[in-house]
């Protein structure tokens, strides 16, 4: 594969895309049905849960548990449907897509870390919508004045209940790019932010650490739960890493370190991969599985395909990086794996409805939703697909 080729499409449209191998051409059929078939169900879905926000969806029957104000995965739902109104050009989609993203505003003033999954992914695929350009930076300037600087993050907060000063793997993707739209003071912010979860996250225990907490007395002490195993943790740490590499008005933060710590995480970047002993098990990509188990720990346990879709999009965003192109494989591999064998309609010979990614796990400990469609893996492997197919910009995303 050569180097990444930016492409401008009618309209205007600029977007990024890999030359690939003549096997890797084709797949592009397959990931245009599989693009469809998810489009397809936001519609479905966008009818069954009218004014609520989709959150799993049971395996057999694909009806969706609901919630009524989005909770943290309300942002991938107006995603969706800003991918959909994108693809279809009709006014009903794209009229769906504003009142969703609309009902996301009270977020802003929330205290929660994960306003940067809702707000930014809710809101970063309209950039031609004035409503959501003033919600992102209305969103960007409160988490902002939310950052803690003897902290040196915005702390996971307390909307969700428990305690208030965590620093956990989900607080980082989204909120990276939000902060870094506020202007010269909200790149540093995103960089603080970003820098010391990695360096509590990944870089202060011989394993991955996704949950730390902090009080006056000890400091920050790592939790118990999320589990280091936990493989959605690895792979929201590298789409942060990914998103702070991948920006047009150039990185968050060091370079070099990011990309050091993408290859921890296991992105299969140029430069060779760290000291022996330095990376915890699973970066090795060559036997990582495509489709992680939920916990690394326990593989014979569920599986989360979610976190499969999430790695994808991470991967392809640095595969926009000099030489990185080796991402971009990997990425395509786990595209191709999710669409062909875990994807309804597509590969998996069942009679639910089409589109349906399954298999996601959304906590494994408690048994919630462990074999289920979840509405974050449904985003994150259509932004994928949008990104494989030439439909959006992952630069922007």
């Amino acid at each position: 594969m050569g180097e990444a080729a930016v492409w401008v499409l009618d309209g205007g449209l600029v977007v990024t895309a890999w030359p690939r191998s003549a096997d890797e051409t084709a797949y592009q059929p397959l990931y245009e049905t599989a693009y469809e078939a998810v489009l397809g169900r936001v519609a479905v879905a966008r009818g069954e849960v009218g004014a609520r926000f989709p959150l799993s969806a049971d395996p057999g029957t694909g009806a969706w548990k609901t919630t009524r104000r989005g909770s943290w995965t309300g942002g991938f739902w107006a995603g969706l449907l800003w991918l959909r109104a994108r693809h279809t050009g009709d006014p009903a989609d794209r009229a769906a897509a504003e009142a969703c993203t609309a009902r996301l505003a009270d977020w802003a003033g929330a205290d929660t870390a994960t306003r940067g999954l809702i707000l930014w992914y809710g809101t970063a695929l309209a950039p031609d919508s004035t409503a959501a350009t003033t919600l992102r930076a209305h969103a960007a300037r409160t988490c902002l004045t939310a950052l803690d600087p003897q902290l040196g993050l915005v702390p996971w907060g307390s909307a969700f209940g428990g305690p208030r000063l965590l620093a956990r793997a989900d607080a980082v993707p989204g909120l990276v790019p939000l902060l870094a739209s506020a202007g010269p003071q909200g790149s540093d912010a995103a960089a603080s932010h970003l820098h010391r979860h990695l360096d509590l996250c990944v870089d202060a225990t011989p394993r991955l650490a996704p949950a730390w907490e902090h009080t006056p007395t000890t400091g920050w002490r790592p939790l118990a739960e999320p589990a280091p195993g936990w493989s959605r943790g690895r792979a929201w740490l590298l789409l942060a890493v990914a998103d702070a590499s991948v920006r047009r008005d150039g990185a968050v933060g060091d370079p070099d370190h990011l990309r050091a710590v993408a290859t921890r995480l296991g992105a299969p970047l140029p430069g060779g991969r760290p000291e022996a002993g330095a990376a915890p098990p699973g970066d090795d990509v060559t036997s990582s599985p495509l489709v992680p188990p939920a916990d690394e720990d326990h593989p014979d346990g569920p599986l989360d395909t979610s976190a499969a879709a999430i790695t994808a999009v991470a991967l392809l965003k640095l595969a926009l990086l000099p030489g990185a192109e080796a991402c971009a494989r990997r990425a395509e591999a786990i595209v191709h794996r999710l669409i062909s064998k875990h994807l309804t309609g597509t590969g998996t010979g069942t009679t639910r409805p089409p589109g349906m990614l399954l298999d996601g796990c959304h906590d494994a400990p408690t048994r919630t939703a462990v074999r289920h469609e979840l509405i974050w893996g449904d985003f994150y492997l259509a932004l994928a697909l949008a990104a494989l197919t030439g439909k959006a910009d992952l630069r922007d995303v």
